[in-house]
């Protein structure tokens, strides 16, 4: 084709969605607002040490395979992935730990140690797993949902089930130690829902999980990024970095053109956006936009997320690449996180140490890491992050120290914090939410917004914000959802 189509931003769901493009023919250009390319997975490099901003859990490694697979290439050519076990060590107040692997005999073994009836409960999981995860993403999962009929023809799926139920009561309908319904419902966290309130249908995750295994980038999330961006280039795409955009111009209700901060102006047959679903339409010539923006700023957002990131003195042999460090509370500080209106004083933390796969990360004889820790969103929580955000950094390390990492405080090096603020102000995401709309049912799906605006027939949406939704394998499911709708449009 001779078409030419814009993408603003530079995320996965929006590389995802320009190399799809690009390998149909389509003249596709990136316009992305920070000085590197990959949206939330940023990085510094700072003393030496890499520290990836995230997403630094890979999972499903064939989703993005299929994305050099369009052209036959092989993406092992630009990314090596290696795998990452345990994927999680899960860590309780009281000292006890288990560790999440790929392997039934391990994990029942550490099943029957907490609750023995809890083994034939946690099969019986996996096969409610393995059933949502066939409905829910591999049928539904790339499927774009532009009207309500196509709601209703996947409502009996969804009925069948349980999807009005939340993750953490279908859990607990399967095992009854409340350790073990912490470990198989926290997964929902990672795409920015609340395990008590997200559909149960996003326990598909852990049979996600246990087909592709966890995997982590030589080199860091970022050389996912970069592999992704040349290929994209070697394809003849273009990306245009450092230039926020302005506004997307209209003409007799159809996108036309896209204007930047410096000035730079161009026109384009389509528009897709995988910035901020609020901030989009407030760029958006035509009255839609305001009603729009207007509209999606009173739905519900997910949390925000405080990330602590640091380097340290030596190797930490025993801590794993991953660790989730529980708090006291779950339920209650799960409410805090996405009704309350103060900062929570007992943190749950992913710790993310990414040089116990990757020496690289980190010069020789240092340790690069990070601590994140879920937090209300600007809308929520008053919070002057400005003055809690060093005490808070000080609070989550202390904790970590405590539980994980004797002796750290002083092997501490580089120490640097990325917050609500941020979120907001660097990532231009409405009230600073780390995930976009809260992956509740009434925000799913139809409900959701479409990848295909309903008005600008030539506006269409790539990332968190459209279906399916967050996380890695769901931004590039949402761009193959959208790279058949502008495909097909285009050739119309």
């Amino acid at each position: 084709m001779s078409r030419k189509v814009a993408i603003i931003g530079s995320g996965f769901g929006g590389l995802a969605l320009a190399i799809r493009l690009q390998s149909a023919g389509i003249i596709t250009t990136i316009i992305e607002a920070r000085d590197k390319p990959g949206g939330r997975a940023y990085f510094w490099e700072k003393d030496g040490h890499v520290f990836d901003a995230g997403p630094t859990v890979i999972t499903d490694p064939a989703c993005l395979r299929e994305l050099w697979e369009l052209t036959g290439a092989d993406m092992a050519k630009d990314v090596d992935l290696i795998p990452v076990s345990p994927f999680y060590r899960l860590s309780w107040p009281d000292g006890s730990n288990f560790d999440y692997v790929n392997d039934d005999e391990q994990l029942n073994k550490q099943i029957a140690a907490l609750e023995p009836a809890d083994v034939e409960g946690y099969r019986r999981f996996l096969k409610y797993s393995e059933g949502v995860f066939a409905e829910g993403y591999e049928k539904l999962g790339a499927v774009p949902f532009l009207d309500f009929r196509s709601m209703l023809r996947a409502a009996p799926a969804l009925a069948r089930y349980q999807a009005w139920r939340s993750v953490y009561s279908m859990v607990s309908s399967f095992v009854r130690n409340e350790k073990l319904r912490q470990a198989l419902s926290f997964h929902s966290l990672l795409v920015g829902g609340n395990p008590m309130t997200t559909s149960a249908i996003y326990a598909l995750i852990h049979k996600l999980e246990r087909d592709g295994g966890v995997w982590f980038a030589r080199g860091g999330t970022n050389r996912l990024v970069s592999g992704m961006v040349a290929h994209f280039e070697r394809l003849g795409g273009k990306l245009r970095l450092n230039d926020p955009v302005a506004g997307i111009g209209t003409k007799d209700g159809r996108a036309t053109t896209v204007r930047t901060m410096s000035g730079w102006s161009e026109t384009f047959d389509a528009v897709a956006s995988n910035a901020d679903i609020v901030r989009t339409y407030e760029m958006l010539d035509h009255p839609v936009g305001k009603r729009s923006s207007t509209k999606l700023a009173r739905k519900s957002f997910s949390p925000s997320l405080f990330v602590v990131h640091f380097s340290t003195e030596g190797s930490w042999l025993d801590l794993p690449h991953h660790s989730i460090l529980f708090g006291p509370r779950y339920g209650g500080l799960l409410r805090d996180i996405y009704r309350g209106s103060k900062l929570p004083d007992d943190p749950a933390i992913y710790l993310h140490h990414p040089t116990a796969t990757d020496a690289t990360m980190a010069p020789p004889g240092r340790s690069t890491l990070y601590a994140l820790a879920p937090v209300p969103h600007l809308g929520k929580a008053k919070v002057d992050w400005e003055r809690e955000g060093p005490a808070y950094a000080r609070h989550i390390l202390d904790i970590i120290e405590e539980r994980m990492m004797p002796g750290l405080s002083a092997r501490l090096g580089t120490v640097f914090h990325f917050g609500p603020v941020e979120f907001e102000q660097e990532l231009n995401s409405h009230l600073g939410s780390a995930f976009s709309l809260e992956p509740v049912l009434t925000q799913s799906a139809w409900f959701r917004v479409h990848n295909r605006d309903d008005t600008i027939r030539n506006l269409y949406f790539v990332g968190a914000g459209t279906h399916p939704g967050a996380g890695i394998p769901g931004v590039v499911g949402s761009a193959k959802a959208t790279a058949g709708l502008m495909i097909e449009d285009l050739a119309a």
